[in-house]
């Protein structure tokens, strides 16, 4: 008599597959096509590289499922029910690296920076689970708060506008620039005597309010977006409420379009269907401080796969074997390698899909197989990437208000759990960390007179944060974390 089949391993008939599986992706979405759209705006590149950039992402995503869920090899794959998709984690540092060198250039020191992170985090995936003492849930609970609270930033100027370019609240005068150019113009012509030589570098303080930015028609749309995402979590039951960002960007976007304010040009030029080749924006390059900063980040997410990992053989029935750990620990560092080539980010498992096999009570790995193929589906349309590169920014404010408010909510939910009636040492270490996170938000420049080596190390808020918690609850607390802590960190993760 054969052994029965564990829910983890069945394999569902196709069309369900295919419903479940499309569950999953709509799902993580929203979240998956987020870091693209942040990364490739901070990098100032042209719309037609961004829509290749959330191509590649989908593609990655759904291949780098397929190597979790189906496994590659006893190496590779934990082989339960996980969606990857980028992490917000290395979001912060991204768009730190991209702020400092834009462009091509840029792109390609950040993809480097990843690639040599992706194959250091291949090779000491099996430490993870000793490293787990050192992550207790004061310290994760604070970093994904202060990821959550970093990000924030980018959903307000995704409403009102980048405090810098064309959408800054102040800008120069035309009249100003107009006398200027004039009295510049007569100086070298001769005309205009009596003036002592201008100083190198002299330009016009931005004194004009400026039209473009915050106006109240974009404001509206966010707002109108803001509260369909509320009312479909609130009226809304199961799956439909699972994907209420989704929805309420769709609503955003019926709008915009309504008011003439979404184009569709480049979506009509883009192709029905295009490889996502590798080093798009050529090779990559290795600068030390961005591979040591990424490598922190993978650090972090390694960690917080752990607990998901644990958590979700609790969830499924499934004991989570060491082997089992570090194989898909070791997914996590091919995944950012793959996304490194093929022009995209560090990945993760997603905690929304964790949370879906808890509310749907299907365990099975095979549908986030579907999922996975459907990403790479979906990837390999590049008009699927034009569409979401088109959707403008005021519609993702509203989303991106609820997506990055969550991420520090759960940091929030994690921290609920911490002793901090008997252990005031842990208000201390939450308390600095906070306060560390926060320096490159508030004092963007306070790097101004360190080495330019070391910026992108430090111009992350994120991995300020993580360093300070860590070494705070060193000395406060020594390594006190647990498999037992992480398990219910990462439940608490669930959203």
């Amino acid at each position: 008599m054969s052994e029965p089949i564990h829910p983890v391993d069945e394999i569902l008939a196709p069309p369900k597959l295919f419903t479940l599986g499309l569950q999953h992706v709509l799902v993580m979405y929203a979240g998956a096509v987020a870091v693209p759209l942040i990364v490739g705006r901070a990098l100032k590149l042209e719309p037609a590289d961004v829509a290749f950039l959330i191509s590649a992402d989908l593609f990655v995503c759904g291949l780098v499922t397929l190597i979790q869920s189906l496994g590659a090899t006893q190496w590779f794959g934990i082989k339960l029910p996980v969606m990857m998709g980028v992490t917000f984690a290395a979001v912060g540092p991204m768009v730190a690296m991209a702020n400092a060198q834009g462009g091509a250039e840029g792109a390609r020191a950040i993809f480097g920076a990843i690639i040599a992170a992706g194959l250091i985090s291949i090779l000491i995936a099996p430490l993870m689970s000793k490293l787990l003492r050192f992550f207790p849930p004061v310290v994760t609970g604070t970093i994904i708060l202060v990821i959550g609270v970093s990000l924030m930033r980018i959903g307000i100027n995704w409403i009102f506008g980048n405090p810098v370019g064309p959408t800054a609240p102040q800008i120069v005068d035309p009249a100003h620039a107009d006398w200027l150019k004039a009295v510049t113009e007569g100086a070298a012509a001769g005309s205009v005597t009596g003036l002592p030589e201008m100083p190198a570098g002299l330009a016009l303080a931005a004194k004009m309010n400026n039209p473009a930015y915050a106006p109240l028609g974009n404001v509206l749309v966010s707002a109108v977006v803001l509260i369909s995402i509320l009312l479909i979590a609130k009226f809304a039951k199961g799956f439909v409420a699972n994907i209420s960002v989704l929805l309420g960007i769709v609503v955003g976007v019926v709008i915009a379009i309504a008011i003439g304010a979404m184009s569709f040009a480049k979506v009509g030029e883009a192709a029905w269907f295009g490889l996502v080749t590798p080093f798009h924006f050529g090779m990559p390059t290795f600068d030390p401080i961005m591979v040591i900063t990424m490598v922190l980040v993978m650090i972090v997410v390694m960690i917080e796969s752990t607990g998901m990992f644990l958590a979700l053989g609790d969830m499924t029935g499934k004991k989570v074997t060491q082997p089992m750990l570090s194989a898909g620990l070791r997914t996590d560092g091919l995944g950012t390698l793959i996304g490194g080539l093929f022009n995209t980010f560090p990945y993760t498992s997603f905690s929304q899909n964790v949370g879906l096999v808890g509310v749907t009570g299907i365990k099975s790995r095979f549908v986030c197989v579907a999922g996975g193929l459907i990403l790479i589906v979906l990837g390999l349309v590049p008009k699927m990437g034009a569409l979401v590169e088109a959707v403008p920014t005021m519609v993702l404010g509203g989303a991106g208000l609820v997506m990055f408010g969550m991420v520090a909510a759960t940091g929030i939910r994690i921290l609920s759990g911490v002793n901090f009636a008997t252990n005031r040492n842990n208000l201390f270490i939450v308390a600095v960390s906070l306060g560390m996170g926060m320096i490159p938000l508030i004092a963007p420049n306070f790097k101004q007179w360190m080495p330019h080596d070391i910026h992108p190390l430090i111009e992350s808020g994120i991995l300020l944060a993580s360093i300070s918690a860590v070494v705070l609850n060193a000395f406060f607390n020594g390594a006190s974390g647990s498999v037992e802590e992480a398990k219910a960190a990462a439940s608490a993760a669930d959203h």
